[in-house]
């Protein structure tokens, strides 16, 4: 018996930060219910990602100043297709099948919301993302 759906949800974290209320719109809960947790969980695999993704781009993201290092992460994700694709596939892997029937109805918007929101996770880590490149130098 495939309990694929049970192990996904049971898995995630849980978030208590970010609530479900009844006016919100059904992207609002779906980024807040799913897109957070997932989110969270695929989080050493997106930092990987981008760490091979800048080494991968001979190294420049480590020799620029804080402010472009920020601009950096966003225009990779936003500007470079394969790697913004790559990375919305580790994402809806982590969907349920209902999760995901949602998700193809209402794929445009969040798209969007979960770039800002994968984005935003990457720059508020940038110290992590440098670290993990001066770990394998030494």
């Amino acid at each position: 018996m495939n309990n694929r759906h049970n192990d996904l949800l049971c898995i995630r974290p849980d978030i208590k930060k970010h609530q479900t209320f009844d006016n919100m719109s059904e992207e609002e809960r779906f980024q807040n219910a799913t897109l957070r947790p997932v989110l969270k969980l695929q989080n050493p695999l997106l930092l990987a990602s981008f760490v091979n993704y800048a080494n991968k781009h001979k190294g420049v993201f480590y020799e620029l100043s804080l402010e472009k290092r920020l601009q950096y992460v966003e225009t990779a994700i936003c500007k470079d297709q394969k790697f913004r694709n790559a990375l919305k596939g580790m994402l809806i892997g982590q969907f349920t099948v209902a999760e995901y029937k949602f998700y193809i109805q209402n794929s445009s918007k969040l798209n969007k919301r979960m770039m800002n929101l994968v984005i935003i996770r990457l720059q508020g880590q940038l110290q992590l993302l440098v670290a993990d490149r001066l770990s394998k130098t030494i």
